[in-house]
């Protein structure tokens, strides 16, 4: 049975994911394929090379340094992320990113970004990493709050955008059971996007991608009913929020992200007998 991992964005809110995974590799659990988008994609890379806990610091260790995040960096860059400093600076200098392991490694991977231009998916494998985090930047861009990512002959944004939640495309690639990894709780129901006005006119030459933002909702909650019917048929096991998530993708309290990450280790292991059987 091919197992697969599917990793929601999120921003700061995959500090949920980061202790859902490091669960994971506490238990020595590694699946067979893992696929992410945004901060799904930043914390499935490390899972794969099997980094625990390098997540977690990599979102709490520099959250007062003004290179990370702050109103200073959408200034100088148009981003409110410092995508240099943390797609380049902390990977290859501060916190490295053992690229070795992770091209090794057995497991597949993917991420997901959006084309710009067509405003549809597109998925990149573990061979694009090769020593560059260029795509997963791209896959981490949020419309409007950080700048569009030039990559090979494309143009990209948030993979979150376009594919939130990258499931049916795990199955595509052969994925017989996948384990899905929500940052919202099972009660969330996603509205449409709020700051229309702005993306808008940020996005004006790209008219494709902004009638993804504007269908971004129905695709989210769509792509959760599908979940719920794979769950039915015995396909997927859920791991989410096991109560409402109460942090922005932009926060900064440090208590409220350990808290979060202990929230997900925790739901983890209520999971862990079941997905231990999926790869027995």
């Amino acid at each position: 049975m091919k197992v697969g991992i599917v990793l929601e964005g999120g921003g700061m809110r995959g500090l949920y994911t980061s202790g859902v995974l490091d669960y994971l590799l506490d238990q020595d659990i590694m699946a067979d394929y893992v696929i992410g988008v945004s901060a799904g994609a930043c914390n499935g890379v490390s899972y794969v090379s099997k980094q625990r806990g390098r997540n977690f610091r990599v979102n709490t260790s520099y959250l007062n340094d003004k290179r990370y995040l702050s109103l200073n960096n959408f200034i100088k860059t148009k981003s409110l992320f410092g995508m240099d400093f943390i797609f380049n600076q902390i990977p290859h200098q501060l916190d490295l990113f053992d690229y070795d392991t992770f091209l090794a490694s057995s497991c597949e991977f993917k991420v997901g970004v959006t084309d710009a231009l067509t405003g549809q998916p597109v998925y990149f494998d573990k061979t694009h990493l090769n020593y560059d985090s260029t795509i997963i930047k791209a896959s981490s861009s949020i419309p409007v709050f950080s700048p569009i990512v030039p990559y090979q002959e494309g143009e990209y944004l948030d993979g979150g955008t376009s594919d939130s939640i990258p499931v049916k495309q795990a199955l595509k690639d052969g994925c017989d059971h996948v384990i899905v990894v929500l940052t919202r709780d099972r009660s969330f129901i996603k509205e449409p996007e709020s700051f229309r006005f702005i993306y808008s006119r940020a996005l004006k030459k790209y008219p494709n991608m902004i009638k993804t933002l504007d269908n971004r909702h129905l695709m989210y909650n769509e792509t959760l009913e599908f979940i719920k019917q794979l769950e039915q048929e015995g396909k997927a096991t859920v791991i989410a929020p096991s109560h409402p998530i109460k942090i922005s993708r932009f926060e900064k309290d440090i208590n409220k992200l350990k808290e979060l990450y202990e929230l997900g280790y925790q739901d983890a292991a209520t999971q862990i007998n079941k997905i231990k059987k999926l790869k027995d």
